[in-house]
């Protein structure tokens, strides 16, 4: 069994976790110690410390020098988080002692991305110094990304989480939904399409069970209609309408806010398709009751305000 946390955090230093990063890129001891200017005893003893830390050997010795094994790969890979999370700290630190945000990170689902980066465009026009990490995923992902700490808020929903209660939301705004198409698509000039109609046709959608791939299941449903069963499923947007422009025949769901970006720079149309079905609301969500940096709070100052725009 490795050792307890305590064990680890009282005994580890960052130091040893950048001996352990340079053993990887150079694949032996004498060039990791080169490179953090250590002898390659030092190094040596460094590295017999850091396994007797973990309890486990970290690495194989072969005729190409040493290769990590599994439980390596995994202490270098939070290795390297950690040290990435270092950094992030440095630049934050800088920005607030500099009279600015900072850094922030910040995650979104695919239909709320016009709508984060117009409060971005604000936020940065304000603080042209700050940094902001954007990850787009889903609501599920974002969420477990929250409660490790790699995200101060995002765009999303927190009815996909069995823990709901773990985390504070806002309301943004509702979300409706879009059917868009290549602009060379069969029916792109007509006045009025039917689900129906587009039955035969392949759909880009998100995966299995979640709440935009429900609400379309639900409307084929309601409507008496079978469900595609060859599906294109993606939660990137880039993606969707990169298969769109490769394929006239296909059709994509999206949030509205999508479908008029694209429609707006002529890479895709929207069917005139009235859908029934209305999807969730876009929330404002950070981990409960953690502490957030100025910057993180301009930018949901910033998120808040554009969504009530919006709805105006």
């Amino acid at each position: 069994m490795p050792p307890t946390l305590n064990s680890i955090i009282s005994r580890l230093h960052v130091k040893q976790l950048r001996l352990l990063i340079a053993i990887e890129e150079h694949g032996s001891l004498l060039g990791a110690a080169k490179q953090l200017a250590m002898t390659q005893p030092g190094a040596s003893k460094a590295l017999h410390e850091i396994e007797t830390t973990f309890g486990a050997s970290l690495f194989e010795r072969s005729n190409r020098g040493l290769e990590p094994n599994a439980v390596g790969r995994c202490v270098i890979r939070y290795a390297r988080l950690i040290q990435s999370d270092l950094a992030h700290l440095r630049e934050e630190m800088v920005g607030i002692m500099r009279g600015h945000g900072g850094r922030v990170s910040v995650g979104v689902i695919m239909g709320a991305v016009p709508l984060l980066t117009d409060a971005i465009t604000v936020v940065t026009d304000a603080q042209p110094d700050m940094s902001i990490e954007i990850v787009e995923d889903t609501s599920a992902t974002l969420l477990s990304l929250i409660d490790a700490g790699r995200l101060d808020l995002a765009i999303c929903r927190t009815s996909v989480s069995q823990t709901p209660y773990l985390y504070d939301s806002t309301f943004v705004r509702d979300e409706t939904l879009a059917v868009i198409a290549n602009a060379a698509h069969p029916l792109a000039h007509e006045a009025r399409v039917a689900l129906g109609d587009l039955t035969d046709y392949r759909w880009v959608v998100y995966r299995a069970n979640m709440p935009m791939r429900l609400l379309l299941e639900r409307e084929f449903h309601d409507a008496g209609l079978r469900f595609p069963a060859q599906l294109l499923e993606t939660t990137s947007a880039f993606a969707t309408v990169s298969l769109l422009q490769k394929n006239a025949s296909l059709v994509a769901l999206v949030s509205t806010d999508v479908a008029r970006f694209y429609t707006g720079h002529g890479v895709a149309c929207t069917l005139p398709l009235q859908l029934a079905s209305r999807s969730e609301p876009y929330e404002l969500v950070t981990r409960r009751g953690a502490p957030l940096s100025h910057g993180a709070q301009m930018l949901m100052e910033a998120i808040v305000s554009r969504g009530a725009q919006q709805v105006e």
